[in-house]
């Protein structure tokens, strides 16, 4: 269990970086003197090149030695970190968070093939349950972290970002194997076999109708309560605190009932949760209905990585790919619901809710086994 500790603790870094934005976007607009919603752009500027870039970096971080390349990645998020502390212009800022998200592309996917490597197979599911719980945590605080910046001086939360890494880069790993650096990494092309195409386009939609939402939730918060953003920020962080809880609970879940009962189960009600949000003109429902998300985001998550890391032969490759497309979703969500939302707030919210819903027969009929060849 010790070895697996900085693992799980590096998986806080991704949601915390993408998502510390989400409280403070009516501040960035004032600051750079954007609208809110060029602001909320640097949302997929961090998330399309983390994307894009862990199509291979999975890959590449098995070819240079993966505890070799997580290090250097943590170092490099240091100062991209800095660098949007100090940029004195808007497109600064978001060259600023592109760098983060390459950076952060060489931690996540190789973070899980590690767990995944020190892991008994049958213990899988509680372990990916507590990673979930620590990739939560970074969900709960980065909201949290960047309304209370938000209320001074937000580039203090970009400072906090920097720490953080600094601190992962100078902490514990499990070494890479011996025979590691021999083993020939898979083919890219082997991690885009159908079954993973699937469960890859499950998490697309997941992530861009129901973990990408933070922004819209922040909007609704604004416009509907006139909330703070500490306040806002506070009711953010219902979505990672009610998954971190229910984490490890969801991972028990996966390995008694299997990834894909647990992934349907969290579709349907994270489409009842979502479509609530939209509607609710009572606070009180609203935090809650953003709360059981985190929960349902944490079904679907857990359910994910143990259908692609149990009896996989490309590790690295196929939870890159597969996360590539789960954060290309996010990065997608600002663009498909804020122009819909200003139109009308229940129609931003009701569509993701469908889309979720849409999703459900997919992986009914065609979910790939856990032990595919």
């Amino acid at each position: 269990m010790n070895s697996r500790i900085p693992l799980y603790v590096g998986g806080l870094l991704g949601p915390f970086g993408g998502g510390v934005v989400s409280a403070m976007l009516p501040e960035l607009g004032r600051s750079f003197a954007v609208s809110q919603a060029t602001a909320a752009t640097s949302l997929t500027a961090y998330l399309l090149p983390f994307a894009f870039v862990m199509l291979v970096s999975g890959s590449l971080g098995e070819r240079w030695g993966m505890a070799r390349s997580i290090r250097v990645a943590y170092v490099a998020y240091v100062l991209a970190a800095l660098l949007a502390a100090v940029a004195p212009w808007f497109w600064l800022f978001q060259v600023s968070r592109g760098l983060q998200g390459v950076a952060n592309a060489f931690t996540t996917p190789l973070l899980l093939a590690k767990l995944a490597a020190v892991t008994p197979k049958d213990r899988l599911g509680r372990a990916l349950g507590t990673y979930g719980a620590m990739q939560a945590i970074g969900q709960t605080t980065a909201p949290l972290v960047g309304g209370v910046a938000a209320e001074g001086a937000w580039q203090w939360a970009f400072v906090g970002l920097a720490a953080v890494a600094a601190v992962l880069a100078v902490g514990p790993l499990p070494a890479d194997e011996p025979g590691d650096q021999q083993r020939r990494p898979a083919a890219l092309r082997e991690a885009w076999r159908s079954p993973v195409l699937l469960v890859g386009g499950v998490a697309f939609v997941a992530w861009a109708a129901l973990a990408g939402l933070p922004f819209l939730v922040s909007f609704r918060l604004d416009d509907a309560f006139a909330l703070s953003p500490g306040a806002r920020g506070l009711v953010l962080t219902g979505f990672g605190i009610a998954g971190a809880v229910t984490a490890r609970l969801t991972g028990g879940a996966v390995d008694r009932f299997g990834p894909r009962a647990v992934v349907v189960a969290g579709l349907l009600v994270a489409a009842v949760a979502v479509g609530s949000i939209g509607l609710a003109d009572w606070l009180p429902v609203v935090a809650l209905a953003w709360a059981v998300g985190g929960i349902c985001a944490q079904l679907v998550l857990v359910g994910i990585n143990a259908t692609v890391l149990v009896g996989g032969s490309s590790g690295g490759g196929v939870i890159s790919v597969v996360s590539a497309l789960r954060f290309l979703g996010m990065s997608a969500s600002p663009a498909a619901f804020t122009g819909l939302y200003r139109y009308d707030p229940a129609l931003g919210f009701l569509l993701p809710a469908l889309l979720l819903a849409l999703t459900i027969p997919v992986v009914s009929v065609w979910w790939p086994r856990r032990n595919r060849g």
